[in-house]
């Protein structure tokens, strides 16, 4: 079998794949001639370690070569990566690597400490393999490894074997792995031609490589020959050094980043040259129509494309740039090869336009399983349709407008963050009784995480003692931004918690409920 990145490598061995350019002047380059023998060699070092088609293993730090080199491992011996934010807290990280099934983990030296502490907590891992720095006691020394390994390609490996598995979650408060398939070129091909990508263009990570979206667009900028800028961790200042010196052309994005970037003063926007700039993709969360013409009044006019999709189900629709002032709040039309249904709550699908219904995907890139919650996966199908839960209408043109979300999930930042965790981590204090948690609007964040508290009966507890209790037990962007405490908790008659009613106050005046 012939994999994109052999394909590259024979078509274009010279041509730049990959460039890590660190703010301290560290610069390191590879060809695709050069990608093609890293990614040989780690898939050969996994091999040695007994990496068999179809096991999982998480690869763990902040963007760099090492983790671009996993993906394309993986793709060689056809077992399944497993992509796992490198900010969660040591209790969340074994969670994820003890459900996910795991037989190794590859993971930044940065982050070799966390691995330590939780090393017995997670029996089923084999090897933990430590790249860009000196392992721990126990642990391998992942860039030795590479080094002395063998460049020739492996034997071929399966191809009917899950890519990757990315963990999302739902009102239960535990993450679920979304399982997928490895991406069809013919599928996504019609959305690239859509959007305009070229192999010239020249593609910057805006954002963590864990996450789907900068880390799938990356993978798609591969496919097409593209030349990729790797930057380790988001900094707006960094960035616009990175775009000007590449002469960059095209990245995928959440509202947070560029909202830094165009925040900064004229006067430090002005040191660099933005024109290069021809496709910046929108998504994550929603881009509010104030940050599209903040965007827009520093970048060229006809580059901004946003787009509607999910962890699941992969880009649903597409808003091209001369429409964005044109259809403010809208997230576009169905996306080249994908089709969309509404449903109402009898399971009556909606045609006329304005009528609001739960969004069902039909798509060849849709997700094929959560893992170990089959019935997770069963309750969002409807046929060969399915659904993430998203609520929307479409206008008589076929633009659709986002305008609710069926479950409880906040959107932050472009990061997925589900209550029932939080409320969880909050109930852990013997100090509260219950707490309910909800996104409200930020300006900044798209929304915020708020907390509702009722505090037991006795010692009266703080909202600082409580936030702090809060840092303790969860990663830093799942602790609630704000917090307020209420005698009681609105509830239904068999005792479920009203959080539309918790929620409204903050979300009147506006026409979305969704940040």
């Amino acid at each position: 079998m012939n994999y994109p990145l052999v394909v590259q490598a024979e078509r274009i061995p010279d041509k730049s794949a990959v460039i890590e350019d660190r703010p301290d002047g560290t610069v390191t380059t590879w060809t695709y001639a050069d990608m093609n023998r890293q990614a040989n060699r780690l898939a050969n070092v996994f091999r040695d370690l007994g990496l068999k088609p179809g096991e999982r293993f998480i690869w763990c730090g902040p963007n760099s070569l090492g983790v671009v080199n996993a993906s394309h491992a993986r793709q060689k011996l056809g077992a399944t990566t497993v992509p796992l934010n490198y900010r969660l807290t040591p209790d969340e990280t074994a969670y994820i690597v003890e459900d996910s099934d795991a037989v190794l983990i590859y993971a930044d030296a940065e982050q070799a400490e966390t691995f330590a502490r939780i090393r017995s907590r997670i029996p089923r891992v084999r090897d933990v393999v430590i790249f860009g720095g000196t392992p721990p006691p126990g642990m391998l020394d992942g860039d030795a490894l590479v080094a002395n390994a063998s460049d020739a390609e492996p034997p071929p490996a399966p191809a009917n074997h899950p890519a990757s598995m990315l963990y999302t979650s739902g009102t239960t408060g535990r993450p679920k792995g979304a399982v997928r398939q490895p991406l069809d070129p013919a599928a996504i091909f019609p959305l690239l031609k859509h959007i305009g990508f070229v192999e010239d263009d020249v593609y910057i990570t805006t954002g963590p490589l864990y996450h789907s979206g900068p880390g799938g667009f990356m993978q798609i900028a591969q496919l097409f020959g593209n030349t990729c800028i790797v930057q380790r961790r988001f900094d707006a200042v960094d960035w616009l050094r990175l775009v000007e010196k590449y002469r960059v052309s095209m990245t995928f994005s959440a509202p947070t980043p560029i909202r830094l970037v165009v925040d900064l003063p004229v006067e430090v926007k002005s040191k660099y040259d933005r024109s290069s700039m021809k496709r910046m993709i929108a998504n994550a969360a929603p881009w509010s129509f104030a940050l599209k013409e903040q965007y827009l009044a520093d970048f060229p006019e006809d580059s901004l494309w946003e787009v509607y999709g999910s962890t699941e189900l992969g880009v649903d629709t597409v808003l091209a740039p001369r429409d964005q002032r044109r259809k403010p709040g809208s997230c576009g039309q169905p996306a080249p090869g994908v089709e969309l249904k509404l449903f109402d709550d009898m399971g009556n699908e909606i045609t006329e336009p304005g009528v609001p219904g739960e969004v069902y995907v039909r798509s060849a890139n849709n997700f094929v399983d959560y893992h170990k919650a089959a019935e997770k996966f069963a309750a969002s199908r409807r046929e060969d349709y399915l659904t993430v839960g998203d609520i929307a209408y479409r206008d008589e043109e076929g633009f659709y407008f986002i305008c609710d979300r069926k479950s409880d999930m906040i959107i932050s930042g472009g990061m997925n963050i589900y209550p029932a965790e939080i409320e969880a981590a909050l109930d852990r204090h013997p100090d509260v009784q219950e707490a309910a948690v909800f996104g409200i609007p930020s300006d900044e964040w798209g929304e915020s995480v708020h907390a509702v508290v009722v505090r037991r009966p006795g010692p009266s507890l703080t909202v600082d003692e409580l936030t702090t209790f809060a840092r303790a037990h969860l990663a830093g962007y799942k602790v609630p931004r704000s917090m307020a405490f209420a005698e009681e908790l609105p509830k239904t008659g068999s005792g479920k918690v009203l959080k539309r009613s918790l929620r409204e106050p903050f979300w009147q005046g506006r026409t979305r409920r969704v940040g």
